[in-house]
C-alpha cells in the first residue's frame, strides 16, 4: 500500500469538502506541501480566497508544511494589510488618490512581518486567524476562532486570543525526537508501513523502529 494519491485534489470519494490544496493553489507566493487538507463544504479548492492582503508587490509568502489539517474558515493575514503606524494618522490616503499620493510611505516604512510559515502535521482549528510573519511549528495544534499572533512552538496546542500555549502535547526530550525523526518527509512507503506507530503516543517506540531501520 502506498497510501492516497497527494496529487488527487478530492482524496476523499464521496465527500468533496476535503481537498489537498496543493493541487489548487495557483498563486507563486503560496507555498503548500503533499497532504495538506483544506476542508470546507462551501468550496475547498478555493483555498486562496482565505490568504488576505497578499499583494504580490509585497513578496511576502505563505509557506505550510506536510500533512497539515485546515479547518472550515481559517484565515491568513499578510503584510499587504499592514498601515504606517509612525504618524499620526494610520489612514492610508494614498490609495485613493487625488493628490493624496503625496502621502505614500517610503520603503521601510510599513511594518513587514516576514513570510508566514506553518510546519508539517500541524492542525488548524475551525475560524482561526493567523496574523503576518507568525511561525507555527511542526505537530502544533490551533483551537478554533484563536487569533495566532506570535510564533507556535512545535508540538504545542495554542488558544485564545491573543493565543497562548495551553499545554505541550510532549515532554521536551520527545519533542526533540519528534523533530529529528520529521517522519513527514519520509518515503510514503515507510510512512504507510508505520502509520500504527505514528497514529500513536509513543515517541520512543517510533524512534526505536527507525534506529532498526539504520542498521544492516
Amino acid at each position: 500500500m502506498h497510501g492516497p494519491d497527494p496529487s488527487n485534489p478530492h482524496p476523499m470519494p464521496g465527500f468533496p469538502q476535503v481537498c489537498f490544496i496543493k493541487n489548487c493553489v495557483a498563486n507563486p507566493n503560496i507555498v503548500i506541501g503533499d497532504y495538506t487538507y483544506y476542508d470546507d463544504p462551501d468550496d475547498p479548492t478555493g483555498f486562496e480566497r482565505n490568504v488576505l492582503y497578499h499583494f504580490p508587490f509585497i513578496g511576502d509568502r505563505l509557506v505550510i508544511g506536510k500533512f497539515c489539517a485546515i479547518a472550515r474558515g481559517v484565515k491568513f493575514i499578510m503584510n499587504g494589510a499592514n498601515h504606517k503606524l509612525s504618524g499620526i494618522s494610520t489612514y492610508p490616503f494614498q490609495i485613493f488618490g487625488g493628490g493624496w499620493e503625496v502621502a505614500t510611505p517610503a520603503p521601510g516604512e510599513l511594518p513587514f512581518k516576514g513570510d508566514t510559515v506553518v510546519g508539517n502535521d500541524v492542525w488548524i482549528g475551525y475560524e482561526a486567524l493567523i496574523m503576518p510573519g507568525v511561525r507555527i511549528g511542526n505537530g502544533a495544534i490551533v483551537s478554533s476562532r484563536s487569533v495566532v499572533a506570535a510564533d507556535v512552538p512545535p508540538y504545542s496546542i495554542v488558544g485564545g486570543n491573543p493565543a497562548r500555549v495551553i499545554r505541550s502535547r510532549f515532554a521536551p526530550d520527545a519533542v526533540a525526537t519528534l523533530e529529528s525523526l520529521a517522519w513527514w518527509d519520509w518515503p510514503v512507503e515507510t510512512i504507510t508501513a508505520h502509520l500504527p506507530l505514528i497514529v500513536a503516543g509513543d515517541v520512543e517506540a517510533l524512534r526505536r523502529v527507525t534506529e532498526r531501520a539504520d542498521k544492516p
